[in-house]
């Protein structure tokens, strides 16, 4: 990882995001972390250095703090558990519309950018995105979001390469208020993606489940395959 100083972190106020936040505080960037939540947060050695308080839909008004962050992560959503689970629009609102609403607004930022330095937005999307999570909407929405990302990445020029580095954080089940039987613990979970992330990987996979490093790289390649015909396919036309 460059030396980038300031770190966005969205769901902050979560198990990751609290975790992710000591690395990262602990390391001496700076964090800036995005809440929901409506209660007054202390400033401490492991807590964010600032937080913002924001909602969905509304993401077009946090433009002037993304530009101060080197590297946004995208760690927030919800495990909706409604009657029959059938609140997709929820489910697909913050998991997949909202986490693309900040990648809009941080990739405009980045391309703006004349610094030579890369931002870059980690994207947490999860292993439902293709793999059962006995929750229908929370795996169509994981779906949604992970197809996004990787077009996204895939589809950027040789020049937007230069100015935005995107990664895609696949996640098994880590003990959190979300998955209290979560079978990792978030502090391994984030210093794994920390250490990854260092690799310079555009995807990084921390799970118990052998099938994800199967099937992920996989579904990836496809994607770079295809995204590499439509640009030839352009480039012919």
């Amino acid at each position: 990882m460059r030396e980038l100083k300031t770190i966005g972190i969205t769901g902050a106020s979560g198990a990751l995001g609290k975790e992710l936040t000591k690395i990262f505080r602990g390391k001496g960037y700076k964090v800036i972390g995005f809440t929901h939540s409506k209660n007054n947060f202390e400033i401490n050695n492991e807590s964010p250095n600032e937080w913002i308080e924001w909602q969905c839909g509304k993401e077009f008004l946090l433009n002037k703090h993304l530009k101060k962050i080197d590297i946004l992560i995208l760690n927030h959503g919800i495990y909706d558990i409604s009657k029959e689970n059938s609140n997709y629009e929820n489910s697909i609102e913050i998991n997949a519309l909202s986490k693309l609403k900040f990648l809009n607004l941080f990739e405009e930022i980045a391309f703006k950018k004349n610094s030579s330095i890369a931002k870059e937005i980690w994207i947490n999307t999860s292993e439902a995105e293709i793999l059962p999570a006995l929750n229908p909407s929370y795996e169509i929405s994981k779906s949604l979001i992970g197809q996004i990302v990787s077009f996204k990445k895939n589809l950027l020029d040789n020049h937007e390469k230069k100015k935005l580095k995107i990664k895609k954080i696949i996640l098994g089940p880590f003990k959190s208020e979300l998955n209290p039987i979560g079978i990792m613990s978030a502090e391994f979970v984030s210093n794994n993606i920390y250490n990854f992330a260092n690799l310079n990987f555009f995807l990084i996979i921390i799970s118990p489940n052998p099938l994800s490093y199967i099937l992920f790289p996989i579904k990836e390649l496809y994607i770079f395959l295809y995204c590499k015909f439509l640009k030839i396919s352009k480039i012919s036309n």
